[in-house]
């Protein structure tokens, strides 16, 4: 891969990408909609000669045309919040499969795993696709879009990623929890603090996206992003404390307390029916990365939460 055009660079999964692919001497472009945003983001990267910008709207294909000719891969990384997820997120891949299609490119999706529901069985790319949520089942429409047979002249992949956590990242479960211990002050950890959950290190995510990107054969299919293994809330707080020194409170919000919370704010109440996720988890299985791809890099947690913490404290 030489060149690459990056949406929503500015994001959480975004940067970490533009990050990767500029450590690869892939010349990027940014995408956005904020210039004020990307022009920080260029004065973050010190102008790296590499890398530039483009200002435009996802949700608008023609700005995504005139921007990603010169590309040879398009990464989606543009986030759509939960409030608007039903009404947002299918005109967004219309936007970039349509745009995809035009100028017949590699085109990757970064998502996430509510298409499957609860887990049933081993959390390969071949797991039941039964979403019980209204987020999981425009989710499944979201795939159904991308991969359909409209799209003849672009080539999509989808990374699918569990929660996920690291300095970029602005809007994971964990991340309230660990800019709260950086910061020393009382914080919320989302869900039960007993309860294993598998994270991804997003420099770690970054490097299998990427490796997937450069691969022919990657693309036409769903691969999985898996992290470092399970860690409870406990472990995560534990290790925090020891980085950090902070002995503040860390308060879990179980479902019940955001269901009280969404009274008052819409994007708690979005919440709640993703919650199942923090109960029982969703172990994602490497097994097809690992045989087609290659090893998976697997940050250790101790190692990731120090970096994370460490970057968190330096802002």
């Amino acid at each position: 891969m030489k060149s690459a055009i990056v949406l929503g660079a500015t994001g959480g999964t975004g940067q970490v990408i533009v990050s990767e692919l500029l450590a690869r001497e892939v010349e990027v472009t940014a995408f956005g909609r904020s210039e004020s945003k990307l022009k920080d983001f260029m004065k973050a990267h010190h102008f790296h000669p590499q890398l530039s910008y483009r200002l435009g709207d996802a949700f608008d294909c023609q700005s995504i045309v005139d921007a990603a000719s010169a590309a040879e891969v398009i990464f989606l990384c543009v986030g759509v919040n939960y409030t608007d997820m039903e009404e947002k997120l299918l005109p967004l891949g219309e936007s970039v499969m349509k745009a995809a299609n035009m100028l017949a490119k590699k085109i990757v999706i970064v998502d996430g795993i509510y298409v499957y529901g609860y887990q049933v069985a081993k959390g390969d790319e071949n797991h039941p696709k039964q979403p019980h949520t209204k987020k999981g089942k425009v989710k499944l429409d979201f795939e159904r879009l991308i991969f359909s047979d409209q799209w003849a002249n672009a080539k999509p992949l989808i990374a699918r990623l569990p929660d996920y956590y690291g300095a970029t990242s602005q809007q994971s479960y964990l991340q309230p929890t660990l800019e709260g211990m950086a910061a020393r002050k009382t914080t919320i950890f989302i869900g039960n603090l007993n309860t294993p959950r598998e994270y991804v290190y997003l420099p770690d995510a970054a490097k299998m996206i990427v490796n997937l990107a450069e691969r022919e054969d990657a693309y036409g299919e769903n691969w999985h992003i898996p992290g470092a293994g399970l860690i409870s809330g406990k472990e995560i707080i534990q290790i925090a404390r020891e980085v950090t020194g902070s002995r503040k409170l860390v308060l879990p919000l179980t479902k019940h307390a955001i269901r009280c919370l969404g009274l008052f704010d819409p994007f708690m109440r979005e919440v709640v029916e993703i919650m199942y996720l923090t109960e029982k988890g969703f172990v994602l299985s490497g097994e097809k990365y690992e045989k087609r791809i290659g090893p998976i890099p697997a940050t250790p947690y101790r190692q990731g939460l120090e970096e994370t913490l460490r970057l968190l404290r330096e802002r």
